[in-house]
């Protein structure tokens, strides 16, 4: 096998192992974003609006024991209301959260900062603070409300991210297997060309 020979081997060889590591990392990012989007929709998404919905559970019970002044829930279940919607927001912070949660995130702990402090007493105290209370529920179940929304549109461009990857892991899919068959007629080529010798 002459040198020139041995030089249409390797670079045949070589020509194809290029195209399939550029390929193969290509595929494994796209991977990556896929799996990324994956998980954020479960973690961020998903538990996220789970924990919207426990948290408007407790906010109607709150707001139904305001409504009849129900003085056995103000009284002794108000500390129990508060810890639990405080662990609920806890678990909420550790999401991630885009630039526009954030904002209502902070506009919702604010306005449940009114709610953990009413109870019998405030009741009794004052009769006209109820109506300030009964405003403060709607900004909550507003808050909740975007944040839920937010949930939706942030899985939804989510879904979009990972179908987008999945669609460019299989166009070059399918532009490899193109090439590969290019390359390997190339290579053919250059194996059996023969060039004559000048007499």
């Amino acid at each position: 096998m002459t040198l020139f020979d041995k030089l249409k081997w390797v670079l045949g060889i070589l020509m194809v192992f290029v195209i399939i590591i550029t390929t193969n990392l290509i595929d494994r990012n796209n991977f990556v974003r896929v799996r990324d989007a994956v998980s954020t929709i479960y973690e961020d998404r998903i538990i996220a609006n789970d924990l919207i919905f426990d948290m408007q559970k407790l906010l109607h019970e709150k707001e139904l024991a305001v409504a009849l002044s129900d003085s056995t829930f103000l009284n002794t279940e108000s500390s129990t209301f508060n810890a639990d919607l405080k662990a609920l927001i806890s678990r909420f912070e550790q999401t991630k959260l885009t630039p526009q949660e954030a904002i209502v995130f902070e506009d919702l702990k604010s306005n449940f900062e009114v709610l953990y402090n009413y109870d019998l007493k405030a009741l009794q105290s004052n009769l006209n603070y109820k109506s300030n209370i009964v405003h403060k529920f709607s900004k909550v179940k507003a808050n909740l409300n975007d944040l839920s929304k937010i949930q939706l549109r942030e899985g939804r461009r989510q879904m979009a991210i990972s179908k987008k990857a999945v669609d460019t892991v299989e166009l070059f899919t399918d532009i490899e297997i193109y090439i590969l068959v290019f390359l390997a007629i190339i290579v053919q080529v250059i194996v059996m060309y023969n060039p004559k010798e000048k007499a």
